[in-house]
């Protein structure tokens, strides 16, 4: 870890009525190092989207395996890992869905990775066979060559 990146991390049982204690702590972290309000949301609602998607479809039910929330905030950016023991998928056979179908037919759910995609700046997806998976999203704090970081809130 650099000397200017802080490191937060929760792990927390992978049970839906543990979302919000998830989404409150993204939320505070990054309001707390400059982010605004719309972007706050934004990476609230990736993370609760990557944290229901372990739950549903890594674990396939809710019960006492783990989600790992880990976030580091540097000068630049936010990333944020979400972990897991579960069963991992390949993030290339995922189609994003055409939006203007989508809607026609009045569908529900299966959106989640579109719409981390769209709300951060950056979505990776790695699982490790026997180690577990993890989706890295980025969210970027310097925006057109300006730190929008507070000095001190790091």
């Amino acid at each position: 870890m650099k000397a200017s990146e802080k490191h937060y991390e929760l792990k927390i049982p992978s049970q839906t009525d543990n979302l919000e204690l998830i989404r409150e702590f993204v939320s505070r972290l990054s309001a707390k190092v400059g982010f605004n309000e719309e972007d706050v949301d934004k990476i609230r609602i990736a993370v609760d989207e990557a944290c229901t998607n372990v739950i549903k479809h890594a674990y396939e039910k809710e019960g006492e395996d783990h989600i790992g929330i880990i976030i580091k905030i540097d000068y630049q950016k936010l990333t944020i890992m979400i972990t897991d023991r579960g069963k991992g998928f390949d993030l290339e056979e995922i189609e994003m869905p055409q939006m203007n179908e989508y809607l026609a037919e009045l569908r529900v759910g299966g959106l989640g990775i579109y719409l981390m995609k769209a709300l951060m700046d950056e979505v990776d997806y790695k699982s490790l066979p026997g180690v577990g998976n993890e989706v890295r999203m980025i969210k970027y704090l310097v925006k057109t060559g300006e730190c929008t970081v507070h000095p001190g809130s790091l």
